[in-house]
């Protein structure tokens, strides 16, 4: 059962989820140029802030009529932002196939006590049917489940005539996916993910009608500073325009922009995309050509290209009750960890016991192939222990 070690380890070990790898080439003096000690309100401080928003247009294809900000509290922050200021005048629709479409669940119906509400679950590895969303309702749910690893496939599902709004929580998917603006209302996404970039910061991209929605609608509940997007009863113009309802780290602002520029440098979104693909392309041959192992996902088409989550099927490893699955995985990542050829592969706690592999647009496909090496190592390392 044992396997010779590999030669050659991945130029990159940090292969996690978030916050997730650099881009290839990224040192500190990318941050060199950082507005440190300045107030983010100055005049460079605004145009650096706008700077960001206004290549984060160009590289995501974001329409004109669609507003960008800034915000607090990293993605969760940015959801939570579009929760209590957007939902309450219709019924909703919450997706569930993991564990944040999980917790915005309970957020909606234990702190903003929504009674009518409707969640649409499937368990892990698997995704809802997508054809029972009412659409007359707001719909609140993850592109791709960061620690699932299934994506929805196409927006397509998505009609252009729907009466509820879409709140979409992008964050392991911007960047790396295609993302239909016409569909999607309220937006989320972090710098930590697919870029690379410094976390606690996040991103909204708002749609008319999600303008709309918030000029003519006052949610019952009191909103914390931090979540205001309006000022006497209009969309407050300014947090869109780089001033921020909040001090934003200029380090982080610097690193979100070197990542930017970077993407611009290697061709856009089109190729931000092919790397990730790429890197999935990879692990789908590793699986392939595997007994021991196989995506979490269940249907080929809902396959994440980011977070990949892979199940460990050895006949050793399925005899063993769910403690003993959780300790072996534990173990293999620890041997990975300890060779100093991956950080935090480990899938989600609240996932079921295997792997997890960040394929996002800043690794390279070389380092997913030597892994891939590594860890078949690793496996037949601890199979030793139980066979």
């Amino acid at each position: 059962m044992s396997i010779k070690k590999p030669h050659s380890s991945p130029s990159n070990p940090s292969f996690s989820s978030g916050p997730c790898a650099k881009r290839p080439g990224w040192s500190a003096d990318a941050l060199a140029s950082a507005l440190v000690g300045r107030s983010h309100r100055s005049k460079p401080g605004k145009e650096r802030i706008q700077e960001v928003i206004d290549k984060t247009r160009i590289v995501l294809g974001i329409p004109s009529e669609y507003k960008i900000g800034i915000v607090a509290g990293s993605d969760t922050g940015a959801v939570e932002m579009a929760m209590w200021s957007l939902l309450g005048p219709r019924s909703v629709d919450v997706l569930q196939w993991e564990s944040f479409g999980k917790g915005w669940v309970t957020d909606i119906r234990d702190q903003l006590n929504l009674a009518d509400i409707r969640e649409i679950k499937a368990d892990y590895g698997l995704i809802p049917d997508l054809n029972t969303v009412d659409f007359n309702n707001d719909i609140v749910f993850t592109w791709n489940g960061t620690t699932s690893g299934v994506c929805v496939p196409n927006g397509d599902w998505i009609p252009g005539d729907r009466k509820g709004l879409t709140i979409c929580d992008a964050t392991s998917a911007a960047f790396a996916m295609h993302l239909p603006w016409s569909k999607l209302d309220f937006t989320t996404y972090s710098w930590q993910k697919v870029m690379g970039g410094e976390a606690q910061h996040g991103i909204i991209v708002l749609s008319p009608r999600a303008i709309d929605r918030l000029e003519n609608y006052s949610p019952p509940w009191p909103l914390p500073k931090i979540f205001r997007l309006t000022k006497n009863g209009k969309i407050d113009e300014a947090i869109f325009k780089g001033a921020t309802i909040n001090t934003p780290s200029m380090i982080c602002v610097e690193d979100a922009l070197d990542g930017l520029n970077w993407a611009i440098s290697i061709g856009g979104l089109d190729e931000l995309i092919k790397r990730s693909e790429d890197n999935l392309i990879a692990v789908k041959r590793w699986v392939k050509s595997s007994k021991d192992i196989e995506f979490l996902a269940k249907n080929p088409i809902t396959i994440s290209s980011t977070s990949i989550c892979i199940s460990i099927v050895a006949p050793w490893f399925k005899n063993l009750d769910k403690k003993e699955q959780s300790y072996a995985a534990k173990t293999i990542c620890s041997l990975l960890d300890r060779e100093g050829v991956a950080y935090d592969i480990e899938s989600y706690r609240d996932a079921p016991p295997g792997l997890r592999i960040w394929g996002g647009s800043t690794i390279e496909t070389s380092d997913i192939e030597s892994l891939t090496q590594w860890i078949d190592w690793a496996i037949g390392e601890v199979a030793e222990k139980y066979l």
